[in-house]
């Protein structure tokens, strides 16, 4: 089983992160990476990481996190459509919330999803993700306890 890391998308590594990519059923329910990063650049509360397996980039994440607000927002998760269903997701997803955990006041870790038929509702469940019963934008709110 690979090692799983999350690692600052560099000038070097950038390409590779753009090119990752989640299945056409998937195209949907997550911005494509080149998207998040650009956004990123225009928000100054952004947290953004690549997903390595071993020295191989699989995936990205990125966070809206305020700590002024004590406010944790998972705002992107993607995992290369190759990569998914061997537990990287969650292994991605237990740094992110070790990460989150060490920032002032995170008491929860908030998100989105968009609901249909092949979107992540069923993984945040399973993380232990629950749904607030708010609807923001169409999104379904969740939250995580930390």
């Amino acid at each position: 089983m690979p090692e799983i890391s999350l690692r600052e998308v560099t000038a070097k590594s950038v390409r590779a992160v753009c090119a990752l990519d989640v299945s056409p059923e998937q195209r949907s329910y997550v911005a494509a990476n080149a998207v998040s990063i650009a956004q990123a650049h225009f928000e100054p509360h952004a947290w953004l990481r690549a997903i390595y397996a071993d020295e191989t980039p699989i995936g990205f994440v990125m966070l809206h996190e305020d700590p002024e607000k004590e406010e944790y927002f998972l705002w992107r998760l993607m995992i290369d459509a190759a990569h998914q269903g061997q537990g990287c997701g969650r292994r991605a997803l237990d740094l992110v919330a070790d990460h989150a955990r060490a920032q002032p006041g995170a008491r929860e870790l908030l998100s989105s999803y968009i609901p249909g038929p092949d979107g992540p509702a069923d993984f945040y469940r399973r993380y232990g993700f629950i749904e607030t019963g708010d609807i923001e934008d169409g999104e379904v709110v969740i939250r995580l306890d930390l």
